[in-house]
Protein backbone atom coordinates (compact mmCIF):
# COMPACT_ATOMS: atom_id res chain seq x y z
CA UNK A 1 0.00 0.00 0.00
CA UNK A 2 1.22 3.38 -0.78
CA UNK A 3 1.82 5.62 2.03
CA UNK A 4 -0.98 8.03 2.64
CA UNK A 5 -0.39 11.69 4.10
CA UNK A 6 -2.40 11.61 8.09
CA UNK A 7 -4.05 14.92 8.53
CA UNK A 8 -4.44 16.47 12.18
CA UNK A 9 -8.27 17.17 11.58
CA UNK A 10 -9.99 19.48 13.85
CA UNK A 11 -13.43 19.90 12.14
CA UNK A 12 -16.73 20.24 14.27
CA UNK A 13 -20.43 20.43 12.53
CA UNK A 14 -20.14 17.44 9.94
CA UNK A 15 -23.21 16.35 8.68
CA UNK A 16 -24.93 12.76 8.37
CA UNK A 17 -28.14 12.98 7.26
CA UNK A 18 -29.68 9.69 8.62
CA UNK A 19 -33.76 8.45 7.24
CA UNK A 20 -35.88 10.03 10.25
CA UNK A 21 -37.75 6.90 10.41
CA UNK A 22 -34.88 5.60 12.82
CA UNK A 23 -34.84 8.35 14.90
CA UNK A 24 -34.77 7.31 18.76
CA UNK A 25 -37.84 9.97 19.68
CA UNK A 26 -39.71 9.08 16.78
CA UNK A 27 -42.47 6.28 16.68
CA UNK A 28 -41.52 2.69 15.62
CA UNK A 29 -42.28 1.45 12.26
CA UNK A 30 -43.49 -1.62 14.03
CA UNK A 31 -46.15 0.19 15.59
CA UNK A 32 -47.82 0.13 12.49
CA UNK A 33 -48.08 -3.78 12.25
CA UNK A 34 -49.01 -4.16 15.54
CA UNK A 35 -52.53 -4.75 16.92
CA UNK A 36 -52.14 -3.54 20.46
CA UNK A 37 -49.40 -3.17 22.93
CA UNK A 38 -48.87 -6.70 23.94
CA UNK A 39 -48.03 -7.72 20.33
CA UNK A 40 -45.92 -4.91 19.81
CA UNK A 41 -43.88 -5.82 22.87
CA UNK A 42 -44.16 -9.10 21.28
CA UNK A 43 -42.73 -7.76 18.06
CA UNK A 44 -40.49 -5.70 19.82
CA UNK A 45 -39.10 -8.39 21.14
CA UNK A 46 -38.44 -10.47 18.27
CA UNK A 47 -36.74 -7.43 16.71
CA UNK A 48 -34.22 -6.87 19.33
CA UNK A 49 -33.46 -10.68 18.64
CA UNK A 50 -32.18 -10.51 15.51
CA UNK A 51 -31.12 -6.85 15.92
CA UNK A 52 -27.35 -6.32 15.06
CA UNK A 53 -26.55 -3.54 16.76
CA UNK A 54 -27.86 -5.30 20.10
CA UNK A 55 -25.86 -8.53 18.84
CA UNK A 56 -22.22 -6.81 18.29
CA UNK A 57 -23.01 -4.64 21.99
CA UNK A 58 -23.10 -8.54 23.71
CA UNK A 59 -20.11 -9.07 21.62
CA UNK A 60 -22.10 -11.42 19.27
CA UNK A 61 -20.59 -10.08 16.00
CA UNK A 62 -17.41 -11.05 14.33
CA UNK A 63 -16.91 -7.56 12.67
CA UNK A 64 -16.55 -5.51 15.44
CA UNK A 65 -16.36 -6.47 19.22
CA UNK A 66 -17.70 -4.10 21.91
CA UNK A 67 -14.63 -3.12 23.32
CA UNK A 68 -14.82 -1.05 19.83
CA UNK A 69 -18.74 0.46 20.85
CA UNK A 70 -19.40 3.30 22.70
CA UNK A 71 -21.80 3.71 25.73
CA UNK A 72 -23.17 6.17 27.75
CA UNK A 73 -23.15 8.96 25.70
CA UNK A 74 -25.66 11.14 23.95
CA UNK A 75 -26.75 8.92 20.76
CA UNK A 76 -24.67 6.10 21.40
CA UNK A 77 -27.68 3.96 19.47
CA UNK A 78 -27.15 6.23 16.65
CA UNK A 79 -23.29 5.98 16.52
CA UNK A 80 -23.07 2.24 17.13
CA UNK A 81 -25.93 1.50 14.47
CA UNK A 82 -23.54 3.13 11.76
CA UNK A 83 -20.93 0.57 12.41
CA UNK A 84 -23.34 -2.79 13.32
CA UNK A 85 -25.39 -2.11 10.13
CA UNK A 86 -23.55 -2.25 7.29
CA UNK A 87 -24.47 -2.03 3.85
CA UNK A 88 -25.21 -5.51 2.76
CA UNK A 89 -22.25 -4.97 -0.30
CA UNK A 90 -20.54 -2.88 1.81
CA UNK A 91 -19.86 1.13 0.83
CA UNK A 92 -16.96 3.21 -0.36
CA UNK A 93 -14.87 2.60 2.58
CA UNK A 94 -16.47 -0.16 4.86
CA UNK A 95 -17.52 -3.76 4.42
CA UNK A 96 -20.49 -5.59 4.93
CA UNK A 97 -18.94 -7.13 7.70
CA UNK A 98 -18.04 -3.34 9.49
CA UNK A 99 -19.56 0.03 8.12
CA UNK A 100 -18.08 3.36 9.83
CA UNK A 101 -19.60 6.66 10.49
CA UNK A 102 -19.62 8.89 7.48
CA UNK A 103 -20.25 12.20 7.19
CA UNK A 104 -19.36 15.28 5.22
CA UNK A 105 -18.13 18.46 5.91
CA UNK A 106 -20.45 20.94 4.09
CA UNK A 107 -24.37 20.17 4.55
CA UNK A 108 -24.74 20.70 0.33
CA UNK A 109 -21.94 17.44 0.01
CA UNK A 110 -24.49 15.23 2.62
CA UNK A 111 -27.58 16.06 0.18
CA UNK A 112 -25.85 15.25 -3.14
CA UNK A 113 -24.16 11.99 -1.45
CA UNK A 114 -27.77 10.99 -0.01
CA UNK A 115 -29.85 11.77 -3.54
CA UNK A 116 -27.19 9.94 -5.42
CA UNK A 117 -27.42 6.55 -4.00
CA UNK A 118 -30.92 6.79 -3.13
CA UNK A 119 -31.70 7.52 -7.10
CA UNK A 120 -29.37 4.14 -7.53
CA UNK A 121 -31.54 2.67 -5.22
CA UNK A 122 -34.85 3.56 -6.89
CA UNK A 123 -33.32 3.19 -10.64
CA UNK A 124 -32.77 -0.35 -9.84
CA UNK A 125 -35.63 -1.40 -8.59
CA UNK A 126 -37.23 0.98 -11.80
CA UNK A 127 -39.29 3.17 -9.25
CA UNK A 128 -40.59 6.49 -11.01
CA UNK A 129 -43.35 7.39 -8.53
CA UNK A 130 -43.12 10.64 -6.45
CA UNK A 131 -41.01 9.97 -2.96
CA UNK A 132 -40.82 11.79 0.00
CA UNK A 133 -38.40 10.71 3.16
CA UNK A 134 -37.69 12.24 6.14
CA UNK A 135 -34.20 12.97 7.15
CA UNK A 136 -32.49 14.22 10.29
CA UNK A 137 -29.17 15.77 9.73
CA UNK A 138 -26.99 14.56 13.15
CA UNK A 139 -24.16 16.66 13.51
CA UNK A 140 -20.35 15.06 14.76
CA UNK A 141 -17.10 16.94 15.46
CA UNK A 142 -13.72 15.08 15.25
CA UNK A 143 -10.57 15.92 16.27
CA UNK A 144 -7.89 13.32 15.56
CA UNK A 145 -5.45 11.99 12.89
CA UNK A 146 -7.19 10.91 9.25
CA UNK A 147 -5.17 9.44 6.47
CA UNK A 148 -6.26 12.17 3.76
CA UNK A 149 -6.64 11.15 0.19
CA UNK A 150 -7.32 14.81 -0.59
CA UNK A 151 -5.55 15.81 -4.13
CA UNK A 152 -4.53 12.51 -4.69
CA UNK A 153 -5.58 10.50 -7.83
CA UNK A 154 -6.20 7.01 -6.55
CA UNK A 155 -8.65 4.16 -7.75
CA UNK A 156 -10.34 4.41 -4.31
CA UNK A 157 -12.02 7.42 -5.46
CA UNK A 158 -13.85 5.58 -8.50
CA UNK A 159 -17.32 6.89 -9.44
CA UNK A 160 -18.27 3.56 -10.45
CA UNK A 161 -16.19 0.93 -8.23
CA UNK A 162 -15.61 0.16 -4.35
CA UNK A 163 -13.05 -2.67 -4.75
CA UNK A 164 -10.28 -1.05 -4.51
CA UNK A 165 -11.82 1.80 -2.39
CA UNK A 166 -12.47 -1.34 0.56
CA UNK A 167 -9.46 -2.93 -0.04
CA UNK A 168 -7.91 0.13 1.35
CA UNK A 169 -10.47 0.80 4.33
CA UNK A 170 -9.69 -3.17 5.70
CA UNK A 171 -5.82 -2.36 5.45
CA UNK A 172 -6.24 0.97 6.77
CA UNK A 173 -8.14 -0.56 9.35
CA UNK A 174 -5.10 -3.40 10.26
CA UNK A 175 -3.00 -0.72 10.56
CA UNK A 176 -5.52 0.97 13.19
CA UNK A 177 -6.23 3.89 11.11
CA UNK A 178 -9.29 6.10 12.62
CA UNK A 179 -10.32 6.75 9.11
CA UNK A 180 -10.02 8.27 5.81
CA UNK A 181 -10.84 12.33 4.53
CA UNK A 182 -11.05 12.35 0.75
CA UNK A 183 -12.96 14.39 -1.82
CA UNK A 184 -16.62 13.92 -2.69
CA UNK A 185 -17.21 11.96 -5.79
CA UNK A 186 -20.52 13.34 -6.06
CA UNK A 187 -20.62 16.92 -5.58
CA UNK A 188 -17.68 19.02 -6.67
CA UNK A 189 -15.81 20.45 -3.91
CA UNK A 190 -17.10 18.92 -0.99
CA UNK A 191 -15.13 16.63 1.64
CA UNK A 192 -16.23 13.47 3.09
CA UNK A 193 -15.13 11.75 5.75
CA UNK A 194 -15.06 8.02 6.75
CA UNK A 195 -14.14 7.04 10.40
CA UNK A 196 -13.76 3.85 11.08
CA UNK A 197 -13.71 3.83 15.01
CA UNK A 198 -16.93 4.76 17.42
CA UNK A 199 -14.99 6.14 20.35
CA UNK A 200 -13.87 8.96 17.56
CA UNK A 201 -17.60 10.16 16.56
CA UNK A 202 -17.64 13.32 18.96
CA UNK A 203 -20.59 15.36 20.12
CA UNK A 204 -23.38 13.25 18.28
CA UNK A 205 -26.78 16.11 18.34
CA UNK A 206 -29.57 15.90 16.03
CA UNK A 207 -30.01 19.14 14.00
CA UNK A 208 -32.44 20.17 11.42
CA UNK A 209 -34.77 17.70 9.60
CA UNK A 210 -35.43 18.09 6.04
CA UNK A 211 -37.47 16.20 3.56
CA UNK A 212 -36.30 14.62 0.43
CA UNK A 213 -38.93 15.14 -2.60
CA UNK A 214 -37.97 12.53 -4.89
CA UNK A 215 -38.82 12.12 -8.52
CA UNK A 216 -37.34 10.20 -11.98
CA UNK A 217 -36.41 14.14 -12.99
CA UNK A 218 -35.41 15.86 -9.97
CA UNK A 219 -34.54 15.88 -6.65
CA UNK A 220 -34.02 17.76 -3.73
CA UNK A 221 -34.07 18.67 -0.44
CA UNK A 222 -36.47 20.84 1.96
CA UNK A 223 -36.07 22.08 5.52
CA UNK A 224 -38.96 20.29 7.53
CA UNK A 225 -40.45 22.34 10.34
CA UNK A 226 -40.93 20.05 13.41
CA UNK A 227 -44.68 19.13 14.60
Amino acid sequence: MVALPVTELRRFDTHRLLPAKYSPHDDSVLTRIADDDEHLQLIFELDNATNARLQAEEGLSPGISPRDLVFHVPNYRVINAAFTHPNPLGARFSTPERGAWYAAFELATAKAEVIFHKSIEFAEIDWKEREEIGYDDYLADFTAGFHDLRGLADEALSPTSYVRSQQLAVELLELGSLGVIYPSVRREGGTCIACFRPSVVANVRKSTRYRLIWTPLRARFVRQDRE
